[in-house]
């Protein structure tokens, strides 16, 4: 009888009050002991109110219903389609909603209904690989946020590849402790392309010479991520270096002059295709013919033999530097020998020399910076000694 009374009345109520009659007929059917035939007319009251030209008596519908697994199925489908001001808290809460229903909105629906989908709980591998392969940045970034998003590797690596050029998604995942090497060198090669061509369009640089540049920072970055990745997400990146056309013989000898074994090692196994550890036996070894056939069945060209021999060699003589610290930079001691042994091998190639010029000119500037650091910590203490005498 009272919901008899409600229809009658709700059609000509004004919309403040329909909505707050709604918020509590509602709540009586979540939490209320209706009758059959009550909890039946109020079903049918709430449905006839999904026609509600007001979108406030949906909201407060919606409001009620986001978070119950009782709530009637067919209006929180209803509701979940609804504009966005109504169906958003449905779509970030609902658990009546199944996999298949939030793939289709996210196909289909405006930023605001992908970006209440990203923000949900315990949110499966599926969906978020449907956001990032067809989502808003803005979801993307959500997503990114979101610490109960089953966020897989292959994931992670579309949103870099779709808004990796964007500031906000690439802080939001270089911020992330499980983010994969090659998704970081994905992220780097976004942030280079977008400097050069700003540099290039302001004039303030040529576009060559931009790129040039920027080409240079990607490689010592490239050196960095990879000093700090083990084991799979080495080869992940390696993978990714290889399938982008960026593991060259330049960027393999800079790593090597860096005393990163590990990256020329695991370069020189994806390239040759030959087994770990015959490639380390090569390596070890240090030189010789079986050097020479690894390098040639990695399709470095020829006239860099005598480059990547002689960093072997002097690898063996001065030591590699365990710390990342020690392979992320240019070891000037081993550049000046391989650039010294190559100026003298008549087979040299002007271009490996004007590599090796710049990788001695790029360690000599780095090893003047740390000369200086440690001057100024070395000083520091001895200017606090004299300031605290003289006060």
């Amino acid at each position: 009888m009272i919901v008899r009374q409600f229809i009658s009345w709700v059609r000509t109520a004004p919309a403040g009050e329909r909505a707050e009659a709604t918020r509590a007929l509602a709540r009586a059917w979540l939490i209320s002991d209706l009758s059959a035939d009550d909890r039946a007319a109020a079903e049918g009251a709430m449905l006839m109110l999904l026609d509600d030209g007001s979108p406030l008596v949906r909201q407060t519908m919606a409001e009620v219903f986001a978070h119950s697994a009782d709530a009637p199925a067919a209006i929180v489908q209803a509701l979940a389609m609804d504009q966005p001001s109504v169906a958003l808290p449905i779509l970030e809460h609902s658990p009546l909603l199944i996999d298949a229903d939030l793939v289709d909105l996210i196909a289909t629906g405006h930023a605001d209904v992908q970006c209440a989908i990203a923000r949900r709980s315990d949110l499966p591998a599926s969906i978020c690989a449907a956001i990032a392969e067809v989502g808003h940045p803005t979801a993307a970034l959500e997503l990114i946020e979101n610490p109960y998003g089953a966020l897989a590797d292959f994931s992670l690596d579309r949103i870099a590849e779709r808004f990796g050029h964007l500031a906000a998604v690439r802080e939001a995942l270089l911020a992330r402790d499980d983010l994969p090497a090659a998704t970081r060198c994905t992220l780097v090669a976004k942030l280079s392309h977008t400097l050069a061509t700003f540099v290039a369009a302001r004039n303030w640089l040529a576009a060559d010479r931009a790129a040039q540049v920027t080409g240079e920072a990607m490689e010592r970055s490239t050196v960095n991520i990879a000093a700090s990745s083990r084991g799979e997400d080495l080869r992940g990146l390696v993978r990714h270096l290889c399938a982008s056309a960026q593991l060259t013989a330049g960027l393999i000898l800079r790593a090597l002059l860096c005393g990163n074994t590990e990256l020329f090692h695991a370069a020189l196994v994806e390239l040759s295709g030959l087994p770990s550890h015959r490639v380390a036996a090569i390596i070890d070894d240090r030189g010789g013919a079986g050097l020479e056939a690894l390098l040639a069945r990695a399709a470095f060209p020829e006239t860099t033999f005598a480059a990547f021999r002689a960093a072997l060699e002097a690898a063996q003589e001065i030591g590699f530097i365990g710390s990342i610290e020690g392979r992320i930079r240019l070891h000037r001691r081993m550049v000046e020998r391989v650039l010294t042994q190559c100026a003298m091998d008549p087979q040299t190639t002007e271009s490996l020399l004007v590599l090796l010029r710049r990788f001695s000119t790029e360690s000599a500037r780095e090893e003047a910076r740390l000369f200086c650091d440690e001057l100024v910590i070395e000083s520091t203490p001895a200017l606090l000694y004299d300031e605290l005498i003289a006060a």
